[in-house]
């Protein structure tokens, strides 16, 4: 977190596409000092002697953005903030943001580039860091401008603006942008470099340069020519106001660069979508034609990305801090993610000893004070997140007057706080666009940090209360005030004028930033990444029990993304992203620049690794995703610690059990007595918890269920499933392995599924894989039959470009390539009577399971008749092209794309039967 803590923390505009968003309604600007909202309100006027945001010296500041974007709401926490959040008074351009592959500093002249290639360990060995070094400015002769301003934004992109008076510059850069795009006006294009540039190539308007063992190319309008002298280089604009300026990965991709150096990105745009355990996004740019008619780019996808698609990528890549970046030739690409799970609670019925786990809920709910004396936004969000675990746990086992107490002490306390004039209330900021919670801590007023940390736990709290009262949560309640802070938090609204959109989560780096106003060396950072996931699942359970489908949607999309990329950039999970020379197996923060092993108020090993973990609930399962990281973690850990944990003994003993359910029980066993458990734990949930996975096993993150609040354990070879239906009706859930469990409604439901056979654990060695729904591809048989939409192409053809597409996938494949064999498959689909539509199939082979397709496949599409019943497609219809070649498959991974190459409707592909397989040429 961006501030340092003696302890771990974690009017409006009225938008009518709120109410289809299920986050209004919204109030109008008030004139008195409240907002009426539902049967809650908030404050337009902040609370005598507080303060909203000011710089390091107190002084109150208002965004710094340009006429352009004046009352737009600004993206305060995200990588770029430092343009628009002048925080430090003597610096009125912006501190080093990361982009990656690039880094940038605005200054007077322009904008500084660096592409920083070597990671520097630095603090004892505690941080890694590839910290920005200027290699280029980009400006504009003579250009000597007073400040920066921003003066556009989209989802991963940024405009910062320079006036002198005389001349004007906008640069567009964003995460993943090999180039820098620039449009200025009162002078020549001018690059000054850091060292005298060695020229690779000179072809007149287009330069090749190398600075710092970096090669980078310039762009001026055709007819027009670069001039170097010493380390400075103009071109004269020849009537034009456009240039460009881009990182090559080598010197001889200069042409395939120089083919989309005219093709400026004007926007960046995510779309998200959540079907039957499968979570899909398209990153996409809109991009304008300087000149030509070229329309496509470059992009560069992090690691997090790269692991989840099979778009095509070129063999570019590029260092970052992040791992290895790998670089698409084109203006989008997709990824397909199994879903993450979210419970509202482990199930009962598990072990544990009623009496005993009742007397240790008694001592929560018979406190003397139950909130620990919280006063804040956060500390009271602790509390309440303590309590809301554990009002499933009494319902469990039939105590509905615990139940019902600690109900009573939430609505209570969280009616308090959405209620203004009192001794803590929500206060809206009309510069800032956004809603801070007061008292504040942690710099959530002054800096805007950490929003998302502290209103998630609020938001986790009323999902469980509308769970069991939902009126309590409707509208006209005191549900309007918890959609309050969801748009400031989480807003998926490109169009609110009260609220950013998605404040604080960047949906191209994969996960949230913490600094409001990212006013550091470093870049941004978010230490506890766990408190940011604590609001993606409390977004998938309010969405869940007030049946808004988008929100829920939502929510799972953010918390299955980050916790890919907690994985990846906190634990290391595959080992291929921290330096050789940075000796931790973890980190406990993120930063723009690298990451740190540390936490902002103590270098506790225990804390260090425990941060990322708090709170354990039933939005943390995807943390078992990755068994040998959190072996390796706690081991580390250990080390560290000089032995095993004992200040936070509780939520490293529930961390160690997404790996090792016995060993944490086991630690519990022999430790639980006289210890006092982590603010936001209590014994109760703990002892619930690590009995709970002791006797189901550890979550197991490769069988998806068809709901979001579902999820699959797996101890030894025996698999349980789960699910809660918030609905007024039963329903069945299905699983990617075929098994299918009944729901009651309002209730959680546990068994061993019906239908199907449980798949192997170990990798599978059969050839013939069965399609199941939810995104598997499976050598059991015995499933029930069933089927997935295939979208429709929207009267576009993608022929041989994957649009949409159902990805079936299975990993840990091991095979020896059978001499002469080819891939078969036999698809069964279904276009009802729609007319004209044609599916289409790809298969692609990663051989080792490193991430990267060593053979892609495409087949020619099969169109379709407008007849009854299921017709075939198979590999007859002859392979349309192929890139790479096969070989022997060590634990590698297969992967199955059915999309609709055209046509102008959906249709269905059939799964769960043996009429619908593919077969891969291996023993």
């Amino acid at each position: 977190m961006p501030a340092p803590r003696t302890r771990p923390a974690a009017a409006l505009v009225l938008v009518s596409a709120l109410a289809a968003l299920g986050l209004g309604p919204a109030a109008a600007p008030a004139a008195a000092a409240t907002v009426p909202t539902g049967a809650g309100s908030y404050s337009d006027t902040r609370p005598a002697g507080t303060s909203g945001p000011t710089t390091n010296t107190g002084a109150p500041v208002t965004p710094k953005v340009t006429p352009a974007a004046q009352g737009k709401p600004v993206p305060t926490n995200d990588w770029w903030s430092s343009l628009a959040f002048q925080r430090y008074g003597d610096n009125p351009y912006s501190t080093p943001m990361y982009g990656h592959p690039l880094t940038y500093q605005a200054v007077a002249g322009g904008l500084e580039i660096g592409y920083p290639t070597s990671p520097a360990v630095v603090g004892d060995g505690r941080q890694y860091e590839y910290a920005h070094k200027r290699d280029l400015t980009l400006g504009l002769t003579g250009l000597n401008s007073p400040d920066t301003k921003a003066d556009a934004w989209s989802d991963w992109t940024v405009t910062p603006y320079w006036s002198d008076g005389s001349r004007t510059l906008r640069t567009t850069i964003g995460h993943g942008l090999p180039f820098v795009y620039a449009k200025g006006s009162g002078g020549d294009a001018r690059v000054t470099t850091a060292e005298t540039p060695a020229v690779f190539a000179d072809q007149g308007n287009v330069l090749g340069i190398t600075v710092a063992g970096h090669h980078y190319a310039l762009f001026a309008p055709s007819g027009t020519d670069w001039n170097v002298s010493g380390t400075t280089v103009t071109a004269g604009l020849g009537g034009k106001d456009y240039f460009s300026v881009a990182v090559l990965p080598s010197t001889d991709a200069l042409a395939t660069y120089r083919k989309y150096a005219y093709s400026f990105v004007t926007g960046s745009t995510v779309n998200w979508s959540y079907d039957a355990g499968t979570v899909r996004a398209t990153y996409g740019l809109t991009t304008e034609a300087k000149e030509g008619t070229e329309r496509g780019t470059l992009q560069a996808l992090y690691r997090h990305q790269w692991l989840h698609t099979t778009d095509p990528l070129t063999p570019y890549t590029y260092v970052s801090p992040r791992g290895t970046m790998k670089v698409r030739e084109s203006a989008s690409f997709t990824t397909s993610q199994r879903a993450a799970a979210t419970l509202p609670a482990l199930p009962g019925g598990t072990g544990a000893d009623t009496a005993r786990l009742r007397g240790y809920l008694n001592e929560v709910a018979n406190s003397s004070d139950p909130f620990s004396g919280a006063v804040d936004t956060y500390w009271t969000g602790k509390a309440l997140g303590k309590l809301a675990q554990l009002v499933p746990l009494a319902d469990q086992i039939g105590e509905g007057a615990i139940r019902d107490k600690l109900l009573g002490l939430m609505k209570g306390r969280l009616q308090d706080w959405f209620t203004a004039g009192g001794a803590n209330e929500f206060s809206y900021d009309q510069a800032w666009k956004t809603l801070t919670g007061y008292p504040a801590s942690y710099g959530s007023d002054t800096e805007l940090n950490d929003h998302h940390f502290h209103y998630g736990y609020y938001v986790y709290a009323a999902a469980i209360v509308a769970q069991y009262d939902p009126a309590w949560a409707a509208d006209s309640a005191w549900g309007a005030m918890v959609k309050t802070l969801v748009r400031d938090t989480a807003n998926p609204s490109r169009t609110d004028g009260a609220f950013p959109f998605l404040r604080g989560f960047d949906v191209y780096a994969g996960h949230s930033w913490a600094s409001g106003h990212q006013g550091f060396a470093a870049g941004n950072n978010q230490e506890s990444s766990s408190e940011s996931t604590n609001l993606s699942a409390a977004l998938v359970l309010w969405g869940s029990a007030t049946g808004d489908t988008a929100l829920r949607d939502l929510g799972t999309y953010l918390l299955t993304t980050e916790g890919e990329a907690i994985a990846q950039y906190w634990f290391d999970a595959d080992q291929q992203v921290f330096p050789a020379a940075f000796q931790h197996d973890t980190v406990g923060m993120v930063w723009g620049s690298g990451a740190a092993y540390s936490t902002w108020w103590t270098a506790n090993p225990e804390e260090i690794h425990g941060i990322n973990v708090l709170p354990v609930t039933g939005g943390s399962l995807h943390l078992g995703a990755h068994k040998d990281a959190v072996r390796r973690n706690i081991a580390e850990m250990e080390r560290e610690n000089g032995g095993p944990a004992v200040e936070w003994r509780d939520i490293l003993w529930e961390f160690q059990s997404f790996a090792d359910p016995a060993a944490a029980k086991a630690k519990w066993d022999a430790g639980n007595a006289g210890y006092a458990p982590e603010a936001g734990e209590s014994k109760a949930h703990t002892y619930h918890w690590l009995t709970a996975l002791d006797t189901l096993g550890a979550p197991d993150a490769t069988v998806t269920g068809s709901l979001p609040t579902s999820a699959v354990f797996l101890k030894g070879t025996t698999r349980t499933y789960v699910a809660h239906n918030h609905g007024t009706t039963a329903r069945t859930v299905t699983f990617s392995d075929g098994k299918s469990l009944t729901v009651p409604a309002r209730s959680t439901a546990t068994g061993s599924g019906t239908g199907g056979t449980d798949p192997d654990p170990e990798p599978s060695t059969g050839n013939t894989f069965r399609l199941r729904t939810g995104g598997t591809l499976t050598t059991a048989t015995g499933a029930t039959a069933g089927g997935d939409t295939i979208a429709s192409a929207g009267g576009a053809n993608h022929d041989g470009t994957p649009n949409r597409p159902l990805v079936y996938e299975v990993r840990g494949v091991n095979g020896t390539l059978r001499t002469g064999g080819a891939t078969a498959f036999r698809l069964q689909v279904d276009a009802g009577t729609a007319v004209g539509l044609g599916q289409q199939a790809r298969i692609s082979y990663d051989l080792t399971g490193d991430g990267t397709f060593d053979r892609t496949e495409t087949y020619h599409y099969f169109a379709t008749d407008p007849v009854t019943g299921w017709e075939e497609y198979a590999q007859g219809r002859g392979l349309k092209s192929a890139t790479g070649t096969l070989g022997d498959l060590r634990g590698g991974t297969v992967r199955l794309e059915v999309w609709s190459a055209i046509g102008n409707g959906d249709s269905r592909l059939q799964t769960g039967t043996d009429r619908s397989v593919l077969v891969i040429p291996y023993d």
